[in-house]
């Protein structure tokens, strides 16, 4: 009873709205557009893209970025990027160089043409403000010395070169891999500064025989100040028309240069590259739903109300896009899904509102047909409007932990409240428009009066096609003229009963068991997509790069920062196996490990604190090969005695080409350890920032909004249509979501927030297309569930196949923008919209059969209501014999 009554008021409320609206048209038309004239001058004025790469994409609240404060209050990160090598996420300004040989070519062969290069970075100069600025004033200076840090293979390099010039052969000059030995007696890991390396065969000391590829990277200072990031920024620009000039100029080598503005460029190109293509999306969805908005008969085609649909999201887009840039939002790449989102929610609207519309009297004036139609259509679209809000604004929470969805998610909120305002408002005001021209019988395209039949039936064929109104084809079995809408008839007329023929219903059933098989191959092997390029444009510089770097400097790891920031008993035998143990299996970089081989070389003991310092300070940091280790140790003095209060070294392992997520395995191991072990240390690469939890971050979304619409559905059982309405719209959404999520697996799309973004559509998306027609199948009051389904798919097939098929034309643009951020768009939403239809239109009308709500009641109700009316009239005749022509 409590559901009926929530029903009918419902629908009493939106038949007062649309008679409202129909009495006042020009005002709900012009409110809209002032906004959007408002609003749309804000969004020219005030448009900013957001810089900060890291803020967006990477997880908000993680336990790296309080390690990274942690290790940076004991050791400077600034003067430590050269040593925490990371692939794509080095700190602070630098530039960047791999340079790889020909095919079968050795690099090292070619040292006198990469110092070349290398003097060119170096002799480069940037003028700012009249001052020119070369590599040495802008450069990461080394404590000992105050000389630019710089690559050690540079070092190696130039032995290589001096070897030639001295006519020695270059095995002369050894070269070991990964760790190598310098000129100044240093031992130097090289993994990551040589790459696609062939070792000497049977080589104990690791001996390379040939190399095709060499990383250099230019550190660069950063202070703080706006002044030095300016710099900084130019210096890095000029870098890279460098590396693109010196590589006109070395045909024989390969140059593919990265700086730290790449990486956001290469993010904010997509934009750029998009621009065209979603204008070339907007002209074939206003021609799609023009064209599917049109019907032979003049009178009742509608194909400017489909154009002016389509319109009316674009300026409630524009409205929403002013609103976030009046309140200093920031543009990013990410929200080119909004339209896209928008539009699919949207149409879904305008069509309902057309087909609302179709289903009215004719007889009626067209302001009550306009509040029959708000009556009929805005109830359903109202709910799932909310389900939009409710689910986007979960993702908008701070349970959400990446920026980008909790952006994008907080605009998506913002852009659904104003598609259901300019709906009702500016879209209805154009249906009254278009009400009042069919009822004062005015041709639907060119606003001319109809003439009557008989005038008709005198002119040419053209000239009766051009003004048909329909008269023609009507006759006393079809009152409804309507009816001859191009995608009703073929629902009616082929579809509905194809669907349900009892011989296609087996195919139908294994046809979504295979569905269901691959959905649920494809949910078992789910990967998490921490990897930046997968947002970045697919032909960019920062994509060529990473590919090159993957293929030949994957074979070891981000170097990982060891930080000990407790006092610690090093000197202690114990500890040292404690210390022997945490590192074991990895390539270390250890004033530690150095320090024991020094004191077994030289049989010296040091078993005791003083002895051990004394030595650490006045013998072994003396040295000139291991000078560079006092920017890993803080010592502290009380009194005459010296203490070490924290330390560092740096840990390498060995990994395949999928080096980010060996990574993350790697920080997920070392993590625990220092939970249990006596040992206080902490673990920091700035990678680690990035990918830390994602998995987990980037999926939070996605369960909190699918909670959050379930939760809505459960608590709202027995106060909506009926209950069975929400049974089967959850069933249908968990399918829906559970496909979608395994085939996008299967086509190699990861779960980054762009996907995740998609997720949570697909469940309002499936929603606004189920919704409506199981609510119209569970309320049929036809004979058999058969029957239902087909008047079902009647009332709102056509409005579901408009829509699907305008979003899906609407997506081809999206294939020819070279970007990976649109690819991965294109298919989530592909899958989103190729699943909500075959549910809606294949798997839902044979399932709906077999299962309940069952329809018998209502077929035992008409017989009890026909048998009562047969008895009435067998009275009325024995009671008056003489006019039972009359009864």
């Amino acid at each position: 009873m409590l559901r009926q009554v929530i029903h009918r008021g419902l629908q009493s409320f939106f038949y007062k709205l649309g008679l409202f609206v129909s009495r006042h048209p020009v005002f709900f038309l012009t409110v809209p557009a002032v906004l959007t004239i408002i609003f749309g001058f804000s969004l020219l004025n005030r448009f900013q893209p957001d810089t900060d790469l890291e803020s967006l994409v990477a997880p908000s609240h993680s336990l790296a970025k309080i390690e990274r404060s942690l290790a940076s209050s004991l050791f400077s990160l600034d003067q430590s990027k050269s040593q925490l090598y990371s692939d794509l996420h080095t700190p602070g300004r630098y530039g960047r160089v791999i340079l790889l040989s020909k095919s079968g070519g050795n690099i090292l062969h070619q040292a006198d043409v990469i110092l070349q290069i290398h003097r060119a970075v170096l002799e480069m100069k940037v003028n700012y403000k009249g001052y020119n600025y070369t590599f040495s004033h802008l450069c990461v200076l080394r404590n000992q010395d105050k000389k630019c840090v710089l690559d050690d293979i540079i070092s190696v390099l130039e032995d290589l070169r001096q070897a030639a010039l001295s006519n020695k052969t270059t095995a002369r000059v050894q070269v070991s891999y990964p760790n190598t030995k310098l000129k100044d007696g240093r031992s130097s890991f090289i993994g990551h500064q040589l790459g696609g390396v062939t070792e000497v065969p049977n080589s104990k000391d690791q001996r390379v025989k040939s190399a095709r590829a060499i990383q250099i990277t230019y550190y660069l200072q950063t202070y703080g100040s706006v002044t030095q990031d300016l710099i900084g920024e130019k210096w890095e620009s000029e870098f890279c028309k460098l590396m693109h000039k010196m590589q006109l100029d070395h045909q024989d080598l390969q140059l593919y240069s990265l700086a730290s503005f790449s990486l956001w460029k290469d993010f904010h190109q997509t934009s750029l590259l998009a621009r065209g293509k979603i204008l070339v999306s907007l002209m074939l969805i206003l021609l799609t739903a023009t064209l599917s908005s049109s019907m032979k008969d003049c009178l009742r085609s509608k194909p400017f109300l489909g154009l002016l649909g389509v319109l009316t999201i674009c300026i409630s887009s524009v409205t929403a896009a002013g609103i976030f840039f009046i309140t200093d939002g920031k543009y990013n790449s990410t929200l080119l899904g909004i339209p896209f989102f928008a539009m699919g929610h949207g149409t879904k609207g305008v069509f309902e509102l057309l087909s609302g519309w179709r289903r009215t009297r004719e007889n009626l004036p067209f302001k009550d047909r306009v509040a029959d139609a708000y009556s009929d259509v805005m109830v359903s679209y109202t709910m799932t409007s909310s389900l939009y809000f409710i689910a986007f604004g979960m993702g908008a929470s701070p349970f959400t932990n990446i920026e980008a969805v909790k952006v994008f998610c907080q605009n998506m909120c913002v852009s659904i409240l104003l598609n259901y305002f300019y709906i009702f408002s500016f879209f209805g005001s154009c249906l009254v428009f278009a009400g009042q021209l069919e009822q004062n019988r005015y041709h639907s395209i060119f606003c001319c009066k109809i003439p009557s039949a008989e005038y008709l039936d005198r002119k040419p064929v053209w000239f009766q096609t051009m003004m048909n109104d329909g008269h023609h084809h009507t006759s006393h079995h079809e009152t409804n003229p309507y009816q001859h809408h191009f995608i009703q008839h073929f629902l009616r007329e082929h579809y509905n009963e194809w669907i349900t023929n009892i011989y296609v219903k087996p195919f139908v059933v294994i046809l979504y068991l295979i569905y269901a098989s691959f959905s649920f191959m494809g949910c078992l092997q789910i990967n998490d997509g921490a990897n930046i390029i997968n947002l970045l444009a697919s032909e960019s510089p920062s994509v060529s790069y990473a590919l090159i770097q993957q293929k030949y400097f994957s074979n070891y790891s981000p170097v990982i920062g060891f930080y000990i920031y407790e006092p610690l008993e090093y000197w202690n035998g114990t500890v040292q196996e404690d210390l022997k143990t945490l590192s074991q299996g990895f390539n270390t970089v250890s004033w530690i490990e150095q320090y024991y081989q020094y004191l077994r070389v030289g049989n010296i003991s040091a078993t005791n604190k003083s002895d051990f310092i004394s030595i650490l300070q006045s013998s072994f940091l003396k040295k000139p090969e291991f000078q560079h280790f006092k920017n890993d140790i803080i010592f502290s003095k009380a009194g005459d005695e010296n203490n070490i209060i924290a330390s560092r070294l740096y840990l390498v392992a060995r990994t395949s080409e999928n080096t980010q997520r060996e990574a993350v395995e790697l920080l997920e191991k070392l993590r625990p350890l220092s939970l249990i072990q006596s040992i206080k240390f902490i673990v920091f690469n700035p990678t680690f920032v990035f990918m830390d939890h994602y998995g987990l971050s980037v999926t939070m979304p996605v369960l909190i909004s699918g909670f959050g619409i379930l939760l809505v559905l459960i608590l709202t059982f027995f106060l909506v249509i009926h209950p069975l309405g929400n049974f089967w719209l959850i069933l249908s959404v968990t399918s829906i979501e559970l496909g979608v999520l395994g085939l996008m697996t299967l086509w190699n799309v990861d779960m980054d927030c762009i996907s995740i973004l998609c997720l949570i559509y697909t469940l309002n998306f499936a929603i606004d297309h189920c919704a409506p027609l199981l609510y119209t199948f569970v309320l049929a009051t036809e004979h058999t569930r058969t029957q239902c389904i087909k008047n079902s798919l009647q009332d709102h097939g056509t409005a579901i196949l408009q829509n699907v098929s305008s979003f899906l034309i609407g997506l081809v643009p999206l294939l020819f923008v070279p970007s990976n951020l649109t690819f991965t768009l294109f298919k989530c939403l592909l899958l989103a919209s190729s699943c909500t239809l075959l549910h809606c239109f294949v798997i839902l009308p044979v399932f709906l059969t077999f299962f309940p709500p069952s329809k018998k009641h209502h077929k035992k109700k008409k017989r009890a209501k026909r048998k009562e009316r047969e008895e009435i009239e067998c009275i009325e005749i024995q009671e008056n014999p003489d006019h039972v022509t009359a009864v």
